[in-house]
C-alpha cells in the first residue's frame, strides 16, 4: 500500500454498529479485573439487538466452550488516546506503546475478551448468550461474536512479555457485619461472597496505590446495586460493609 493509498484508507470512515449489549455485575469500571477469565464468578449475559436477535444467528454456537467476544470501551472512548500508556501490572510508572498494551484508551475503543460460554437462552422475544468470567463493565456495547477455536487460538510457546505470569492475588477476610450482611442478599445473590474475593483478589485498586502503607484508606466498589467497602492491611483485604443501595 502506497503512502496516498494509506492516508485515504485512513481517511476513510468505518462505521458499526452494536449487534448486542452486556449485561454484568460490574456497575463502574473501577472493579472491572484487567483481563478476562479472572474472576470466574462473575456471570455475565450477552443480550442480541436487532437484526442479530434472530434465532438463525447462533444456530450451532452451543457446540464451544468459549467465545470471542468484541466490544467497545464505551466509558473511555471519550477520553481519546495517546501512543504511550502506563500499564497497571508494570506499576502504573513506566510508559509503553499503546499497541504493546491492553489499555482502554485506544486509536479505536474496541476491546476483544475470550469467555466461556455457559448457555445461549432465549427469555420470551430477548434472546440471551449467558458467558463466565467476563471483563466487562455492565450496558458495554457488543460488535461481533466469534467461536474460539483451540487448534487456530491456543498457542502454547506463546510469550507474554510483561505480562508472561498471573499476578499476584490478595487474600480477603471478612468482618462480621459484612458476613451478616452478606447472608441476608445471598437469597438474591448467591455467588456474592466467592464474587467479591475474586473482584478483590486482583486488588483493583490504582496500581500507584498498591504498595501503599495508608491503611487507613477505605476503598469502594459497587457490584450489582451493592456497595461494597474494604482497607487493605498488611496485604490482605478486609471487607467492613456489603450494603445494597446505590
Amino acid at each position: 500500500m502506497t503512502n496516498g493509498s494509506a492516508q485515504q484508507a485512513h481517511q476513510n470512515p468505518i462505521t458499526m454498529h452494536a449487534i448486542g449489549v452486556i449485561h454484568s455485575p460490574y456497575a463502574q469500571k473501577f472493579a472491572v479485573p484487567r483481563q478476562p477469565g479472572l474472576v470466574r464468578a462473575a456471570r455475565a449475559s450477552i443480550e442480541l439487538v436487532g437484526a442479530a436477535a434472530h434465532p438463525d444467528s447462533v444456530r450451532g454456537l452451543a457446540q464451544f466452550s468459549h467465545l470471542w467476544v468484541m466490544f467497545v470501551f464505551h466509558q473511555t472512548q471519550a477520553q481519546g488516546w495517546k501512543p504511550l500508556v502506563r500499564p497497571p501490572r508494570l506499576g502504573g510508572n513506566k510508559k509503553l506503546g499503546v499497541f504493546a498494551t491492553r489499555s482502554t484508551f485506544r486509536p479505536n475503543p474496541i476491546g476483544l475478551s475470550v469467555v466461556e460460554l455457559e448457555a445461549v437462552r432465549v427469555d420470551g422475544e430477548r434472546m440471551f448468550i449467558d458467558v463466565i468470567g467476563g471483563d466487562w463493565v455492565d450496558q458495554t456495547p457488543v460488535l461481533d461474536i466469534k467461536p474460539y477455536v483451540p487448534y487456530a487460538d491456543a498457542i502454547s510457546n506463546a510469550h507474554g512479555g510483561f505480562a508472561q505470569t498471573s499476578p499476584a492475588t490478595l487474600p480477603t477476610v471478612f468482618s462480621a457485619e459484612a458476613t451478616a450482611q452478606i447472608e441476608v442478599l445471598s437469597a438474591k445473590y448467591p455467588q456474592l461472597r466467592l464474587l467479591i474475593e475474586q473482584v478483590l483478589a486482583q486488588d483493583p485498586r490504582p496500581a500507584y496505590q498498591n504498595n501503599s502503607h495508608d491503611t487507613d484508606k477505605t476503598y469502594g466498589m459497587t457490584l450489582y446495586d451493592v456497595n461494597i467497602r474494604w482497607q487493605v492491611v498488611n496485604q490482605q483485604n478486609h471487607v467492613i460493609s456489603v450494603v445494597k443501595g446505590f
